[in-house]
């Protein structure tokens, strides 16, 4: 059986780059389709890829790599001249337009899905507001492209054989969006790394890559008005400076961290407080996994991942007060689990489970789809 895998874009190490390791872990010597491919050989060895990416025309167009993301108009026309005719099963990895490859009847085609284009569908005013083209020209020709970039996506999904939702909520966008079922199985979190902690120091903490939708100025501002609560901030981006610049004393901004020094700093805080809506989100896991409960806004994969009285505290809108109101709920009115129940509770997304899960499915729908050649379906 020959396998190909499709993944988006090789450029950064993120959450959907963990998803692709196992894959390939899983299904080791399969052939690697992207995009484009800017990683060194030791970050593409560390995902488990040994030989060379395949990728598309736009790897060779100027500034391919460094600049992808310009090239969005013509992402949908080179995923499509990735030749993958000789393979039984395709994987694709999708949160772009990877789904979008073509493949043909005798293959079996099962997409990873992080989301549909985010971008493009709910998320669309969002977009155009941070990146401060909601009038003008240029606004009109975002929208026009991001129109396109909706009608490709939903034509695309018709010929995935199968999808795979990372929670729940990723479930209900490709029903509402593509109209498809999906089976849902949680990405992997490497809770081995993540060990338990049950000694906890007077501190929350926080991390994330600092960008708009990620609501860490609303953390901030909230501990800004709960003087005698400390908080740590662990991470680096855009927003940065801006977070900065109105620093209360209470609030301790990192930047970045080395990998040990992040895991300890979760491990000791009291909690771990998030106030983005994630499509799934590692990190609150990951604090899990340390014991540490996590004080989150309860919309999106959080709402798979924290068990609200139980393994931390849902908040519902992303204001400064419901973070407030939260952290005093969660000082005051309630017993959470133990620290040791709480990592065992984030045992579940773990990168073994993911892997099992995601080989059994893929190995059913195979078996199934023999059964149904043979039978003359």
């Amino acid at each position: 059986m020959r396998v190909a895998v499709v993944h988006d874009w090789l450029t950064d190490m993120g959450g959907a780059e963990k998803v692709l390791k196992s894959i390939l872990n899983i299904y080791q010597g399969a052939d690697v389709f992207s995009l484009v491919c800017g990683m060194t050989e030791e970050q593409l060895a560390s995902l488990g890829i040994h030989k060379q990416v395949k990728t598309s025309f736009i790897q060779r167009l100027p500034f391919g790599v460094k600049k992808y993301r310009s090239y969005l108009p013509l992402m949908p026309l080179a995923i499509q001249q990735l030749d993958l005719s000789s393979y039984d099963l395709i994987i694709s990895s999708s949160y772009c337009v990877a789904k979008g490859v073509l493949t043909g009847p005798d293959q079996v085609h099962v997409c990873y899905c992080h989301s549909p284009v985010r971008y493009a569908w709910d998320l669309q005013g969002q977009y155009l507001k941070e990146s401060g083209i909601e009038s003008g020209l240029k606004s009109v020709l975002a929208r026009y492209l991001l129109n396109k970039i909706r009608d490709f996506d939903v034509r695309s999904s018709f010929a995935v054989d199968h999808f795979i939702a990372n929670s729940s909520f990723i479930q209900r966008r490709i029903e509402k969006f593509y109209r498809r079922e999906s089976e849902i199985i949680f990405p992997p979190v490497d809770t081995n790394s993540f060990t338990l902690c049950e000694e906890k120091e007077d501190y929350y903490i926080t991390c994330s890559r600092l960008v708009p939708y990620k609501k860490v100025d609303l953390i901030v501002n909230a501990f800004k008005a709960m003087p005698s609560k400390m908080l740590i901030v662990v991470g680096e981006g855009p927003d940065y400076n801006k977070i900065n610049e109105s620093l209360p004393g209470n609030v301790t901004l990192l930047g970045y961290v080395e990998y040990d020094e992040l895991i300890t700093r979760i491990q000791k805080a009291k909690a771990f407080v998030y106030a983005a809506e994630e499509d799934f989100g590692i990190v609150p896991v990951e604090a899990q996994a340390c014991g540490t409960p996590v004080i989150g806004y309860g919309k999106g994969g959080l709402v798979d991942t924290v068990i609200d009285g139980t393994t931390g505290i849902h908040f519902y809108s992303q204001s400064v007060e419901a973070i407030i109101d939260a952290v005093n709920v969660f000082e005051t009115k309630v017993t959470l689990a133990s620290a040791a129940d709480i990592s065992l509770h984030a045992k579940q997304f773990g990168t073994v489970h993911f892997e099992q899960k995601l080989k059994s499915y893929i190995d059913d729908k195979q078996t199934k789809y023999a059964e149904g050649i043979k039978g003359g379906k």
